[in-house]
């Protein structure tokens, strides 16, 4: 675990500020009983059929509801996100190596497992169910434990940079029902920290580890498993099951189509814009 002065005094200055900020959403987010099945759950910009033939072949209301659907994937995919950064983080804490920021840790756990709360919460009021985990396994690093250690928590980073674009643009949507803005925005008001911490400490890890004499292979393995995990991660916004739900045929055809298509990889960089270009710039060699 790196011991840097300017990291300890940035530790320093999040933890005082989950403290001072602190809200428990258990005890303050207001769940309306129902939210309105004619309007949209989710920006229809984001929608996963956006920009493509498909979505101009659907009516409003079918856009309606694969947005309903869509929603529910996403805040499952948080959920899902969220368990595996929390595994990694306990994983960790309080062993050695890992001295140096047990407290912001503790915010960052504490915080983590409300957002979970709040996710599950809206998936099984206005969806009735969470969708399951369709990820493989993220790639490992094999027996170098200063590499699986800079991959788990790139992988945290890079999870957040991409929930929060969409966090910020959810939140932002006046169409949308004013607690999925609040839902969103309580989300990213926390995630801001969390990938504030998450920046420095990866490009800390990465830099000791170039330090001491990561070889080429080394690096190409960094940029094979990121890349691998971005890919999938936005793989995982093209839901079967949603298609489904929302009333769609052939939901894994339409998933293959809609990855493939031209427009759908230009969202996918716009969306991927921050985190790869974090990488690249600390010098790990993905591409998506």
């Amino acid at each position: 675990m790196p011991d840097d002065r300017d990291f300890r005094e940035l530790l320093g200055r999040l933890s005082a500020k989950s403290s001072s900020d602190y809200h428990n959403p258990c005890t303050t987010f207001a769940w309306p009983p129902a939210l309105p099945g004619d309007e949209y759950w989710f920006s229809p910009e984001l929608l996963s059929v956006h920009g493509t033939e498909y979505a101009d072949e659907l009516s409003d209301e079918q856009l309606c509801a694969l947005s309903r659907w869509e929603s529910v994937n996403f805040y499952s995919l948080n959920i899902h996100g969220i368990r595996e950064l929390l595994i990694e983080v306990m994983r960790r804490v309080h062993t050695p190596g890992f001295e140096v920021p047990p407290e912001s840790f503790h915010h960052f756990v504490g915080e983590e497992n409300e957002h979970m709360w709040l996710f599950a919460g809206f998936c099984l009021r206005y969806g009735g169910r969470i969708y399951p985990d369709e990820k493989l396994r993220p790639p490992s690093a094999g027996q170098d434990p200063a590499l699986e250690n800079f991959l788990v928590f790139a992988r945290i980073l890079l999870f957040e940079q991409i929930v929060g674009h969409y966090n910020v643009r959810l939140a932002a949507d006046t169409r949308l029902h004013p607690a999925i803005r609040q839902l969103n925005r309580i989300h990213h008001q926390d995630e801001r920290r969390h990938i504030a911490f998450g920046v420095r400490l990866a490009r800390l890890l990465w830099e000791r580890l170039t330090e001491s004499g990561l070889d080429e292979d080394g690096r190409r393995t960094a940029g094979r498993c990121l890349s691998e995990y971005l890919r999938a991660t936005m793989a995982s916004f093209y839901s079967p099951a949603a298609y489904r739900d929302a009333g769609l045929a052939d939901g894994l055809v339409l998933r293959k189509r809609l990855l493939d298509h031209p427009a759908r990889q230009a969202a996918h960089a716009r969306v991927l814009h921050k985190a790869t270009g974090f990488l690249h710039r600390i010098g790990v060699p993905v591409t998506v």
